[in-house]
């Protein structure tokens, strides 16, 4: 079976013809539970995510913030393997007939084995990975996979990065480029700052692929800012948070839908 970069490829240029950013919204699988994880994401997408990013959780997540840290510490301590992973796209891709990509460190892949996890994330309905511990120089095998299974492969650039280091991340990637909006880990900011646009600029001088920011985003001001400049706006921390804080896990999903919406109508507006 195929996976869905097409998929994913279409829905980016429908925002575009829409004249808007795509609103990606990023949950890890396996939180709070593998049941209660998949309701949330159904409910983002429900709310107005256009694209999916499903978490794998890792015990050292190097990128990401105290926040997501917490979520995938919950979800580990519960169990979640990576077979909870594919169903997890699985049944949120069949639900909402919506792009739905796999972001994870490269070891769990690597351990799981390459051909074997792209096979079965493109049987899940997956519409690729993001990459963002995978040097490019080592990902022949892995691109190699998702060309032949349909999936996307994306790979992560930032602000510090040197031109001839873009054009190499650009030339490598497949649906879209993740361009982080500041250095550091994940996490809420008070503004993405500057060396986002800046970042984007660089970038569309080295690829015709579509730009999607993250990092740092967190409100439909923020949202609407980045969206001037990007083809894509990455959301993840605020909608962990939004679960994390629900006082309990049958109002995490809800909580969550809520600040999906005013994400999605600030980018519609």
């Amino acid at each position: 079976m195929s996976g869905n970069i097409t998929l994913l490829e279409n829905t980016l240029a429908a925002a575009k013809r829409e004249g808007r950013a795509a609103l990606i919204a990023y949950l890890p699988a396996g939180f709070p539970t593998v049941e209660g994880g998949i309701a949330a994401m159904r409910a983002v997408l429900d709310a107005g995510a256009d694209i999916l990013e499903v978490g794998l959780p890792h015990s050292d997540p190097v990128l990401d913030g105290p926040v997501i840290q917490t979520a995938a510490d919950i979800a580990l301590r519960s169990g979640t393997r990576i077979r909870d992973v594919l169903r997890t796209v699985r049944e949120v891709h069949r639900a909402s007939g919506k792009p739905v990509l796999v972001m994870t460190y490269w070891n769990p892949v690597s351990r799981y084995g390459i051909e074997r996890f792209a096979t079965e994330l493109a049987d899940a309905g997956g519409a690729g990975c993001i990459l963002p511990d995978l040097p490019v120089q080592e990902s022949a095998r892995w691109r190699e996979q998702a060309a032949a299974h349909g999936l996307a492969t994306v790979f992560v650039a930032a602000p510090s990065t040197t031109n001839e280091r873009l054009r190499e991340i650009t030339s490598a990637c497949s649906g879209f480029v993740y361009a982080a909006a500041l250095m550091g880990v994940t996490g809420t900011r008070e503004s993405p700052g500057s060396s986002a646009d800046t970042l984007v600029h660089r970038l569309r001088a080295t690829t015709g692929l579509p730009i999607c920011v993250g990092i740092g985003i967190s409100t439909p001001a923020q949202a609407t800012a980045v969206a001037s400049y990007a083809d894509g706006v990455i959301v993840g921390s605020a909608l962990v948070a939004a679960i994390l804080d629900a006082s309990d896990a049958d109002i995490g999903p809800e909580a969550a839908r809520t600040l999906t919406t005013s994400l999605a109508g600030a980018l519609r507006a």
